[in-house]
């Protein structure tokens, strides 16, 4: 790798792509739930940027007032919201979904969450936790893998075939436990099953002891498929629990998320 090159790949050779504003976004990406705090080695290491360049990129961010500086390390600051803010508030999905979430958990009492596909990996748009139930604190933005969710899977079953192609040969699929599905050729037929049968379990592939189904929810201004799911402790909710009483809620939910879209839609 070249010094002072941001670390996924070789970047566009466009004459309208700006590398600067690449490896800036890169700095901000290299912060996350486990990584709040980092120092600028840390930083050039997960960017690969020079630690000159990583520095540049830090300080300017200090600047405009997107990134603290105490003493060695640097921690992002709440005007960073402002990047996804925009997208947020122009999205109807998290407001019609909320009052249905709630209504969800309430009555299942478990978490629910919707999410949308950004690249390989699933972002929350909404939630409403119960318990928690993951060491790893989950809030709107957070991202995970699409092969190892149940809502990644049924996002990924909505893509046409030349796009879950490129997907499965070119994510990176990491073992998140014994039971994650790593091999492109079961992550496809586990596609295809969510597909036809419309929705998708996933088993503690992502965490020990975490069970999720999810159902895609069609119609959403701006998005076209998202996904909805319920989220419980392996040791609570049977598989047989959340094919046979989780499941229905789910799909009764979706449902009624995706009316309220087409009520908004045609006001």
């Amino acid at each position: 790798m070249r010094d002072g090159e941001a670390g996924d790949g070789p970047a566009p050779r466009s004459s309208d792509f700006v590398q600067s504003l690449d490896r800036g976004l890169a700095v901000i990406r290299a912060f996350g739930p486990d990584r709040e705090r980092l120092s600028l080695s840390e930083v050039a290491k997960a960017t690969g940027l020079t630690r000159a360049a990583a520095r540049r990129f830090l300080l300017t961010l200090v600047k405009l007032g997107y990134v603290r500086n105490t003493g060695r390390e640097f921690s992002l600051r709440p005007r960073v919201l402002e990047l996804g803010y925009a997208y947020l508030s122009g999205l109807a999905l998290p407001e019609v979904a909320a009052p249905h979430l709630e209504e969800l958990v309430a009555r299942l009492h478990e978490s629910s969450s919707v999410s949308v596909l950004d690249g390989h990996q699933i972002v929350y748009v909404a939630r409403v936790p119960t318990k928690r139930i993951m060491t790893v604190a989950i809030s709107v933005g957070t991202r995970f893998p699409a092969y190892a969710t149940a809502m990644g899977r049924v996002l990924l079953a909505a893509l046409t075939d030349a796009d879950l192609d490129a997907y499965l040969a070119e994510a990176i699929f990491e073992r998140f436990t014994a039971r994650t599905v790593t091999s492109p050729d079961r992550l496809r037929v586990a596609v295809r099953e969510a597909a036809s049968q419309g929705y998708a379990i996933v088993d503690q592939e992502l965490e020990e002891g975490l069970r999720a189904v999810a159902v895609p929810v069609r119609g959403a201004p701006g998005v076209g498929t998202a996904a909805i799911n319920i989220s419980a402790h392996a040791s609570r909710v049977s598989m047989a629990a959340m094919r046979d009483q989780v499941l229905p809620a789910l799909l009764e939910t979706a449902r009624r998320i995706e009316a309220d879209l087409q009520a908004q839609a045609s006001r």
